[in-house]
This record gives structure tokens, sequence and C-alpha cells, in this order.
């Protein structure tokens, strides 16, 4: 184990950590003990320091293992990632992985980061990542399928992280078209899915999610909409390996069906947790936005809306978001 995950292991025992004792359990000097905290604290880990006592935590960490990952994840499942990487800090997970090459047929790179630099959700926005108090998860896997029969991959998507909650115990969950998850109008989790395809031959595709676990540091000021973590709706914090290893295995098992049989399997399932059909929502489009009432999604995925006494109106997630209207006063 890297000497950084050493020390937030060594700290998230509790109590205070002198620079020599440290030292002693990692067989460092206490300078490096030093520069060590010093980057931890780039990372934006809330730790004490008071002269003649040492250091510690504001409040532990359970650091991600990827063998604690793939035990929850189930022997079943464990032939398909060809390689699974848990790291402390990346620039993004997807974008990680975008620039591996192609995995076997059938299998997947899977990767895991404590910490995203730059972060990104649909239309180039910022994922808000701070240090381990969250799920940011990636997936490359290469699916043979023309391009467009993968327009409606972050639908199925979307059910694997239903799946997931339900396990968990999180129930009333609802899902925002294209690729959000929500619980009481907040967003729980969000997807996000980059192909690369060729012309000819198989597509290389990278899933990634984010996932609110645990939010206690002040990044969560950042996020410019109404969100909630499963801390709040559980009432606890639930194990963050147990989290990921089941969402990981819920994830494969959509992907492997999809891969076979499309989006079929998930439309009746993502339509029972539609939270919008029936509402009166906004297109948002850079050059105009659109009104009307949300028909919920065909069987290709595309989402319907009924602008007045006009024809419907059919969107692909593309360049679009969806946004409810407030409820009008009585």
């Amino acid at each position: 184990m890297h000497n950084q995950a050493k020390l937030i292991a060594i700290l998230s025992e509790g109590g205070f950590h002198s620079g020599e004792v440290l030292g002693a359990r990692l067989g460092v000097s206490r300078t490096a003990v030093w520069k060590t905290i010093k980057k931890l604290s780039e990372f934006g880990l809330d730790i004490h320091s008071v002269r003649g006592k040492g250091y510690r935590l504001s409040h532990a960490i359970e650091l991600l293992d990827a063998g604690r990952i793939l035990k929850e994840t189930g022997e079943k499942l464990q032939p398909r990632i060809a390689e699974i990487d848990v790291f402390l800090t990346r620039s993004s997970t997807n974008a990680y992985l975008m620039a591996k090459a192609s995995p076997e047929p059938d299998k997947g790179y899977v990767c895991f980061a404590e910490m995203q630099t730059e972060g990104r959700g649909r239309r180039g926005r910022q994922w808000v990542s701070p240090f381990g108090e969250n799920l940011y998860l990636s997936i490359l896997w290469q699916f043979p399928a023309d391009p467009q029969m993968l327009s409606g991959l972050g639908l199925a998507l979307s059910v694997a992280i239903v799946r997931a909650l339900d396990e968990l115990g999180v129930h009333d969950i609802g899902l925002k078209w294209p690729n959000d998850v929500i619980w009481d109008k907040r967003k729980l989790a969000g997807i996000l899915v980059e192909m690369v395809a060729e012309s000819t031959g198989p597509c290389r595709v990278v899933m990634g999610v984010g996932l609110n676990i645990n939010f206690q540091s002040s990044a969560s000021q950042q996020i410019d909409q109404p969100w909630v973590d499963l801390r709040t709706i559980l009432g606890r914090t639930p194990s963050r390996n147990k989290i990921a290893g089941v969402v990981l295995r819920h994830l494969l098992n959509v992907i492997l069906l999809y891969e076979q049989r499309g989006l079929a399997p998930f439309l009746d399932e993502w339509r029972s947790h539609d939270a919008y059909k029936g509402q009166q929502v906004d297109i948002l489009m850079y050059k105009n936005n659109i009104s009307g009432i949300c028909e919920g999604i065909d069987n290709m995925g595309a989402l319907q809306v009924r602008a007045g006494n006009g024809p419907m109106q059919k969107f692909t997630s593309g360049e679009i978001s969806l946004r409810g209207r407030p409820a009008p006063e009585h």
C-alpha cells in the first residue's frame, strides 16, 4: 500500500498520532511524514495538527480496496473483470480508461478513484469529487453493436444503479432522463457514457458513475442543483467497499444483458421509476427551449414531450437537458 494510503488508514483509527509514531509505523522519517501530511491536506483532507499530540483526521475514511470490492462483486462476475484499478486520485476515471486499449470481448477494465480533480458530467459540467466521500467508478467495455444500438445504454445503467441501491436499502428512487438517479427530487447519482466508434467493427465504451455517499467537505457547496447522499437517506454511512462492489455487480450484469438484448429488458423497470412522466417540463437546448408534458420514453429510449395540442416530439440524449417545472401556485 502506498504510504499516503497507509497514513490515511492509520489516522482513520481515531485519536492523535505523533509524527514519531507515524514514522515508525510507515518506516520513514518524521520529515517524510510531514511531507505526506501536507500532500494529503492538498487533497482536501481535514487533518488536525496539535503540538505535543500529533495529527488526526476530522473523520475516519474507509479507503477503497480492490480485494474487498471484488468480494462484494461475487465470484461469478470476477472473470468478466480484466483489470481493476483503485487510485487515490485521478483527473477523471473516464479519461483514464478512454486512453487504454480495448479489453478482450466480454471483459472490461474497471477503475475507481478516491478523488477526481477534473470529474465531468454531461455537457461538460463539473462533477464535484472530494476525497474519500463518494463513489467515482468507470468501466471500459467493447461492444460489438452498431453505435446507434447503444443509444439506450445510459438508461439501462440507471436501472443497474436503482437495483444496487435497493439492495443497499435505499428505496423510492426516481430516474430523470437520460442519466440522473434522484431521491426526493434531489440528485443522488449520475452516469456519463462516452464511446469511440469506428466506421466498422466494435465500439469502445466508457461508462462512468458518480454516487454521493457521505458529503462532509465544503466541496458540496460547489454543486449547483439539489443533491442528497446515502448517509442522509439511511441515517448512517454504509461501507464504501460494499457499495462499490454491489454497484459494480449490478452494472456488469446489466452490461452483459444489454450486449445481448439491448434496451428492451430494462424499459418497464426504467418507466416504473420515471420521476417526470405526466409532468410539465422544459427541454433546454443551445438555441431554443421547449416546454410541454413529459410522456415518458419510447422503446428506443428517446424522451417524448407534447407541447400543447401539437404533435409528440422526441428527443435523444445528445445536447439537451430536461428540467422539471415547479407546480403552479393556487
